[in-house]
């Protein structure tokens, strides 16, 4: 084992290892409560939420594992935040249009993203794009996303309530234009146990990261459940109705469901586009600074081709992890927690992954977690994603203006796709318009100028509603 995983090369042992994985695993198994609620929607999607289950614990683990033993790399993988909340979204706001994308051609989307994605990672040109992205708007896209799952997190839990005056009759499911003072967003009723439990959660997860505590978000959601379970038992019970088994039935896996034929339907190159831009810059990040905290960066050369290394198992991950069942599957930044605690090679993602594997006989227990006490997590996780905006100067207009339409694009029309398009084509007009003229000096790399055609084609032909 230490031949293999070079262990005193990077100055650690098994035990230092296995204890680093067991962390990582710690603040990161939120996800397979949170990813089967989002995926399934409590029913609006058509997906089941053992289903999700069972295809979260087997990518999580299989990814995660995979990327220990090819790479040497103590980094995690799992269905990422964010993307799987909009790929519930696309499914449920087409639900009632002439061309509904159904789960199985939002799994297909995901799965060609991942194609999408390994092919850009062995010509290379996964690095070009992140070079032709400007910055600030990279820090834009996760602060956006972070808004998006808040809000996603409001609406989930009913802490955010919308009301609705009409003048005129409201087609039910349809885009309907309203004006201000017609759609009203409140707070959710403080009777409502849901409610109740979503701010408990917020308060107790809040208060375990002031403190500091190794896995906050996990304990946390143990602890509101608990506490959901005690206080609201009734309601709960009511409203649970998931079928789940101690041992994992993989009859319900969701394995291969892919609907080709059906991605013929308006707006799929939209989608794919969204999770391989967003997935592109998610992992970027996250391997770099992960790699940057484990020391790798030190010996440059080294650190890039490691890096290089972890980006194709990434990328088989999201197909993987569509072929499986679920949303596009990522690298995890709570992997930092992880090499902070002593992790320093692939043993610690091994750890986690085994760890991954062994939930697939709790999946009872978690089925007991409420969909409210989820939300508040999605809530908190929003709160990480935004402390990116520190990294924007807003004092640049040329950057600042893509950046907060990209940012504002996302929750208020609830579409991730949305805000990054608004960004990439404010910024080529605004720095085009400010070199033309002298009055900046911000570089347009011609692959954003590719990118604008193919973002205004999109908007002009297909429209922009949903």
């Amino acid at each position: 084992m230490d031949r293999f995983f070079k262990l005193k090369e990077n100055g650690t042992n098994v035990r230092t290892e296995v204890l680093a994985g067991i962390t990582t695993f710690m603040t990161m198994a939120y996800i397979l409560a949170v990813n089967p609620n989002i995926l399934s929607a409590f029913g609006k999607t058509g997906m089941e939420w053992y289903s999700v289950f069972l295809a979260t614990a087997i990518a999580a683990g299989v990814f995660t594992i995979a990327m220990g033993i090819f790479v040497n790399f103590p980094v995690a993988l799992a269905p990422g935040m964010g993307l799987n909340a909009y790929f519930a979204s696309v499914i449920i706001s087409t639900a009632s249009s002439d061309h509904p994308v159904t789960w199985q051609i939002a799994l297909t989307a995901v799965f060609m993203s991942g194609i999408i994605f390994f092919i850009l990672t062995v010509t290379k040109l996964r690095q070009l794009l992140l070079v032709a992205i400007p910055d600030g708007l990279k820090h834009a896209i996760t602060v956006g996303i972070g808004f998006f799952i808040t809000i996603v997190g409001l609406k989930n839990s009913g802490i955010l309530s919308v009301a609705v005056e009409s003048t005129k009759d409201i087609k039910a499911g349809a885009f309907t234009p309203l004006l201000g003072f017609e759609s009203i967003f409140s707070m959710g009723s403080f009777t409502n146990p849901d409610v109740m439990i979503a701010l408990i959660g917020i308060a107790l997860i809040g208060i375990l990261m002031v403190l500091r505590v190794p896995g906050a978000i996990f304990f946390g959601i143990i602890g509101t459940s608990l506490i959901g379970w005690a206080l609201f038992y009734d309601h709960l019970k009511a409203v649970s109705t998931t079928q789940a088994t101690w041992m994992p039935d993989f009859s319900q896996l969701n394995f291969w469901q892919f609907d080709f034929a059906g991605m013929m339907g308006v707006g799929i190159v939209s989608i794919i586009v969204t999770f391989t831009f967003v997935e592109l810059f998610d992992t970027f990040g996250t391997l770099v600074g992960t790699a940057t905290r484990a020391g790798f960066m030190k010996d440059k050369e080294e650190g890039n081709k490691r890096v290089g290394k972890a980006m194709f198992v990434d990328a088989i991950a999201v197909a993987g992890g569509a072929a499986v069942g679920t949303s596009t599957v990522t690298t995890f930044v709570e992997s930092s927690a992880g090499v902070a605690a002593g992790g320093r090679t692939g043993l610690t993602s091994v750890t986690t992954g085994l760890c991954f594997l062994a939930a697939l006989f709790l999946a009872p227990a978690v089925a007991l977690i409420p969909g409210s006490a989820t939300a508040a997590a999605l809530i908190i996780v929003g709160v990480l994603m935004v402390q990116s905006v520190s990294e924007i100067d807003f004092k640049d207009m040329t950057i600042g203006i893509p950046a907060f339409l990209t940012i504002a694009f996302m929750p208020f029309t609830y579409s991730i796709a949305n805000g990054i398009s608004l960004g990439i084509i404010s910024y080529v007009i605004f720095a085009f318009v400010g070199n033309l003229t002298g009055k900046s000096n911000h570089k347009v790399h011609w692959l954003m100028w590719i990118l604008f055609i193919l973002v205004l084609a999109r908007y002009v032909f297909m429209g922009g509603e949903g």
